[in-house]
């Protein structure tokens, strides 16, 4: 009797230890749910979005002549591999291309009529461009139909392109990206096209700077997207500095609505600024420098990839500028078996690689002007900006 007792009062302590447990436990998961529930509630999820932007594409003799094959035909490939990775950071990214793509039939030339391959276009592609911007002071270079051949070209390429059209209906039909859920519009304009005349039976095929235009565009762009992007190709060549005008000009702009206005045409890389206005950050860059080129000059073969990032809350929409930086890159041509080639490559890496003897074109002599390229970028552009709306995603 006393063993069955003591049996049943062992089961007992055992079952009792058992729901203990099994309470115990359920109110812990409960509590950890319930923390994890009250973190979901009272962190508001953030969506970003990265823009990379790069100056001027020339494309000089000298540069369609290192891309000719034996076969007759080009290839650009060596451009931008040392850049590539850089390039991708973007979630979108996009350049200035000066030159038409007018076909061979026109002749291919440099300065100061351009007309380059069309495997100029692949080029850009395969690099990581999304965007290019024809809106320049050379895109009339070889009149209407280069003008309009080039965007052909450009678009079977699988990319995009603002500033120009083919079109009275695509002049008005704004580029909006959905950028990892952050709508994102791109507007350009330029000063001008050097003289050359745009036909009066199709005056919508090229986007005058004119302040006017520019602000109506800007009213009927800014309700339908979160970030408007404005390209200017504007300024004076070789100079470090914008005029007042600019600086009054990008002023207007921002308070019609403008969030970022990139630069170009100078060739040279020009001041960047954060202007803040109606409680928002806006970011101008008066002049990105030349991404390639083949000008004389260390400062005209000095550009910069900027990256640009925007956050939003999704709950109340409010999309912020969050941080700017950007990797100073340097225009280098170098000759392979006797033939002339052509890269961009980021200043700092190759400063690096020299020193680890990794480079296979440059030399330990060639980093006072690698440094010098280095010390000029950093100079004209300052420091990289963190957004005072900062977000820790």
């Amino acid at each position: 009797m006393k063993r069955i007792f003591l049996l049943t009062l062992t089961i007992c302590m055992g079952i009792f230890i058992l729901l203990n447990i099994y309470y115990l436990g359920n109110k812990e998961e409960a509590k950890i749910n319930n923390t994890d529930a009250i973190k979901t509630s009272s962190t508001p999820e953030i969506k970003a979005m990265t823009l990379v932007a790069a100056g001027d594409c020339l494309m000089h003799n000298t540069q369609i002549w290192s891309g000719l094959q034996p076969d007759g035909s080009y290839c650009f490939e060596r451009f931008f591999v040392d850049v590539k990775e850089y390039i991708n950071d973007g979630d979108y990214s996009l350049i200035n291309l000066e030159t038409p793509l007018a076909g061979p039939n026109s002749g291919y030339t440099g300065y100061p009529l351009f007309n380059s391959p069309d495997a100029i276009a692949d080029t850009l592609e395969k690099a990581g461009f999304d965007l290019i911007v024809t809106a320049n002071n050379h895109a009339m270079d070889r009149g209407y139909t280069g003008t309009v051949r080039t965007l052909e070209v450009l678009h079977n390429a699988g990319l995009d392109t603002v500033g120009t059209y083919k079109s009275d209906e695509e002049s008005r039909t704004f580029l909006i990206r959905d950028i990892n859920g952050i709508k994102t519009g791109f507007i350009a304009y330029s000063y001008g096209t050097n003289g050359l005349p745009v036909p009066q039976e199709h005056p919508y095929l090229f986007n005058f700077l004119e302040k006017d235009k520019v602000l109506a565009d800007i009213a009927a762009l800014r309700p339908e997207v979160d970030v408007l992007v404005l390209i200017l190709h504007w300024g004076v060549e070789y100079t470090p500095k914008p005029t007042t005008e600019q600086t009054e000009t990008a002023y207007e702009f921002f308070e019609a609505g403008a969030d970022v206005i990139l630069g170009s045409h100078p060739h040279v890389i020009q001041d960047m600024e954060i202007i803040r206005i109606k409680d928002k950050d806006r970011f101008v860059v008066y002049s990105m420098g030349n991404f390639i080129s083949h000008q004389i000059g260390q400062k005209r073969n000095s550009g910069v990839l900027l990256k640009i990032k925007f956050v939003q809350e999704v709950l109340n929409g409010d999309t912020v500028l969050d941080s700017i930086s950007y990797i100073p890159t340097y225009s280098h041509h170098y000759y392979e078996n006797g033939k002339m080639h052509f890269r961009v490559v980021p200043v700092k890496d190759t400063i690096q690689k020299i020193e680890n003897g990794e480079e296979p074109y440059l030399v330990y002599e060639d980093i006072p002007v690698l440094q010098s390229v280095l010390d000029h970028t950093s100079n004209q552009l300052g420091e990289p900006f963190t957004g005072s709306n900062q977000t820790t995603l």
